[in-house]
């Protein structure tokens, strides 16, 4: 067997995981993901965490093939749809998901000691697992990283620490760059790669790995490649095929350059690889003002150094970095459950027996995100005020799903919706997305005539049960995997197989969603006709969603959310959008009935005072409706009848005069009193209040100069409404005036009239001691 730098440690290590925990650290290509699973497996039943599907199959594969056994039996793995291993097999490679879903079912007791590798990425299921394991001390655990803060873990986990230094084979560095400051940057990306790529093939013997940030940069770049020639381009990331993983994986005759994502960051090595190509970037979710958005990022200092270790695994290599050298990368990356929703990882605790809120994390959970988290779950019924789980949140769990879908499918009222759900959830777990619509007119109406509604929903269930629509593009990776997904999920709730599905109506389908999670409901702003909102956010209606321009409500079960301009925007891109009518909207009863804006709605008529309603959702009006004016509106309704005068007419001109004036002379300091913003409606409205008068006959009881304004004294108060009035008729012209007592200004406002000219300082009251301005529209002058 070939000799690594991770056998150094053999012997200690084995001694030393008789009676501790341990952190192993070394560096990438040293051998630790292959040789720690085996010397465990001298100790127990070994149970091997890997962030990702890919490395969890790669490596039982890998093990297998050395061991000489066949898969399943010594070394197996288990990932989401797919496993291969026995009751007996001794070393099984898992996801941190399943490694969770086994803990919330039987504690993990078919194992014995738990190793947790790649513990530098922080995911939150590798964080959490981590967490529950150092509070139930029920296995011995092994974390390993080739970057990883070594003393705070190891205190956190009453751990000892083992390292090995050294790589098998050296890496010779170099940066592609104008500046040693230079950060990673997306622009011009395909260019650089594409020379660097031709400078390595020349230069170098074996295949070229490139790390970008996301299946977009992959494509862009294999477009990009595609003309060199004898050289294969393979793409790999979460979303590829069987048969492109292989290809990206296991030795060719023609050279290679494989396109990666983190995915080939940790744990795989690719046979062959004499050279990396870093762009420093990476797509990451963080937190942006409560929402969990992918933003395009650097990659930490710690990824760095993993990227430039797949080119020294099999041989000496190069790694070129599309950055400074002393570029300002952070030193690790943040953790997930720092830059995420917690209900996932809330609910997952919750099913473990112990809340997370009551967990130990290397850094403090975000107190915002719990108490969102909480309020989620509680909601749902998953889980108590204690943050324990309810019989609901047990069922939810299990799901290979999200908490929001699964407790949709499990609360359908009936067995046929329950199957459209299923189907619709199982499309929307797969990454990317499942179809590509046509770009052709003629194929978009065809498209139109056998999906009239405009609904992706529609469109996604579809495609899962085998129907085909025109000029409509699936990648049939992801529909297979989707498929696979939703005949599980039939079979764990004992429907039909996806085959001889159940048929269901569109509108009976929206109508159980919006009743379960009304917050799913949106309706178009009327003005931003592109935006829709559902009172506590707004989304952006995605490109290639089939939303149709006259609809006006709809559910969105799904939103993309990225960066927008400022630190803290982000864009919600709609995705998956479910029409359903505005008057079904108002039929559920969401939103609120409100008085019509402006309050002069309520209208005098034979049937007596009526009131003009409007149910508002989302700070838009869906429906309308008149009805008898009762208490509050009563009194808004006798208030606007008198305001328009069909009720004791000239009676609230002269009362909203004497309270004008009554300000001013108070501002003027004639009265001790506050000056105060009273008008016309909240002084009637608190006269008739403290009267009890709330109906047109118990108004009819009293006589208008029975509710005088208790303000100027009667004295005064005609030689102050002389000397102070708010509106003027001169010669040719009606003015109105506003004064303004702090600055001594008083404003003359042209209202109507032939007048040519502005009017003259004699024409005018004296108002002694102020400034006199004349304005007309956007004109303003002073009266001299």
């Amino acid at each position: 067997m070939t000799s690594l730098p991770i056998d150094t440690l053999r012997a200690d290590f084995l001694r030393q995981i008789e009676h501790h925990h341990l952190i192993v650290e070394a560096e990438t290509g040293s051998g630790k993901s292959t040789r720690l699973p085996l010397w465990m497996a001298s100790k127990g039943r070994v149970l091997v965490v890997e962030p990702r599907r890919i490395a969890c199959t790669s490596l039982a594969e890998y093990l297998a093939q050395q061991s000489d056994k066949p898969l399943g039996d010594e070394i197996g793995y288990a990932i989401k749809l797919d496993n291969c291993y026995r009751d007996e097999t001794q070393v099984v490679f898992v996801t941190p998901g399943v490694a969770l879903r086994w803990l919330a079912e039987d504690g993990l007791a078919q194992f014995d000691l738990v190793m947790v590798d790649e513990f530098h990425e922080r995911r939150w299921d590798t964080d959490l697992l981590v967490a529950l394991l150092r509070v139930r001390q029920s296995h011995r655990l092994v974390v390993t990283s080739a970057t990883i803060e070594g003393d705070k873990l190891a205190n956190y986990l009453d751990a000892k620490r083992l390292y090995a230094s050294g790589r098998r084979f050296d890496v010779h560095l170099e940066h592609d760059c104008l500046d040693s400051r230079q950060l990673p940057d997306n622009r011009n990306l395909e260019q650089k790669v594409k020379r660097q790529v031709q400078r390595l093939l020349d230069s170098a013997t074996g295949d070229i790995l490139v790390f970008l940030p996301g299946r977009k940069e992959i494509q862009a770049c294999a477009q990009t490649l595609a003309g060199l020639e004898d050289v294969l381009i393979a793409p790999l990331h979460a979303s590829v095929s069987e048969a492109q993983k292989q290809l990206a994986l296991n030795p060719q005759r023609q050279r290679k350059v494989v396109l990666a994502t983190n995915v080939a960051e940790t744990s795989l090595t690719i046979p062959n690889i004499v050279a990396v190509i870093d762009s420093g970037l990476e797509r990451r979710n963080e937190q942006r003002n409560g929402k969990t958005a992918l933003a395009l990022k650097h990659i930490s200092k710690a990824s760095a150094r993993q990227r430039l270790g797949r080119a020294g695994r099999v041989m000496a290599g190069t790694c070129v970095r599309l950055y400074g050298e002393h570029a300002a990368l952070a030193e690790v990356t943040p953790p997930q459950m720092h830059r995420e929703s917690l209900t996932e990882p809330m609910l997952a605790a919750a099913c473990c027996q112990t809340p997370l809120e009551r967990l130990a994390f290397l850094e403090p959970l975000p107190e915002k995100s719990l108490l969102s988290a909480q309020s989620i779950l509680r909601s749902m019924g998953a889980i108590d005020e204690q943050g324990v789980a309810l019989e609901h949140g047990k069922k939810l769990y299990p799901l290979p799903i999200d908490a929001l879908y699964a407790d949709l499918v499990t609360r359908m009222p009936s067995k046929a919706l329950q199957e459209a759900m299923i189907d619709l959830t199982a499309a929307l777990a797969v990454p990317g997305r499942l179809f590509s619509l046509p770009r052709q007119v003629e194929a978009l109406e065809q498209l139109e005539r056998e999906e009239p509604l405009g609904c992706d929903g529609e469109l996604l269930i579809g495609l899962l049960r085998s129907r085909v629509f025109s000029g409509v593009d699936c990648d049939l990776d992801a529909l297979q995997e989707a498929r696979a997904l939703a005949e599980q999920m039939r079979e764990v709730f004992e429907l039909p197989q996806l085959s001889v599905a159940s048929r269901y109506k569109h509108s009976d389908l929206v109508e159980a969603i919006a009743r379960l999670h009304s917050e799913l409901v949106f309706v178009r702003r009327e003005k931003r006709r592109e935006s829709m909102a559902n009172g506590k956010m707004e989304v952006t209606i995605g490109r290639d969603s089939r939303f149709k321009a006259s609809d006006e409500a709809a559910i969105v079960l799904d939103t993309h959310s990225v960066p927008a301009r400022g630190v803290k925007n982000t864009l919600n891109l709609a995705t998956v959008i479910l029409p359903i009518p505005l008057a079904k909207v108002a039929q559920l009863e969401l939103g609120e009935w409100q008085s019509a804006e402006p309050n002069d709605n309520e209208q005098l008529s034979e049937q007596g005072l009526m009131v003009t309603l409007q149910h508002i959702y989302a700070g838009r009006v869906i429906a309308t409706c008149q009805q008898p004016a009762e208490g509050a509106h009563a009194l808004n309704a006798i208030i606007t009848a008198v305001k328009q005068q069909q009720i004791w007419p000239g009676f609230a001109k002269l009362r909203e005069t004497q309270i004008k004036h009554y300000q001013l002379y108070t501002e003027l300091g004639y009265s001790l009193d506050e000056v105060t913003d009273c008008d016309f409606s909240s002084w009637f409205g608190a006269q008739l209040e403290q009267l009890g008068v709330t109906t047109l006959e118990e108004l009819a009881l009293f006589e208008p100069q029975e509710l005088a304004f208790a303000g100027i004294p009667e004295w005064e108060y005609a030689d102050f409404a002389e000397a102070y009035p708010f509106e003027l008729q001169l010669s040719d012209i009606k003015l109105q005036v506003e004064y303004f007592a702090r600055r001594k200004l008083v404003q003359v406002i042209y209202r109507s009239g032939q007048r040519k000219g502005d009017p003259k300082r004699w024409e005018l009251p004296s108002w002694s001691g102020w400034r006199i301005q004349y304005k007309k529209a956007s004109r303003v002058v002073d009266v001299r």
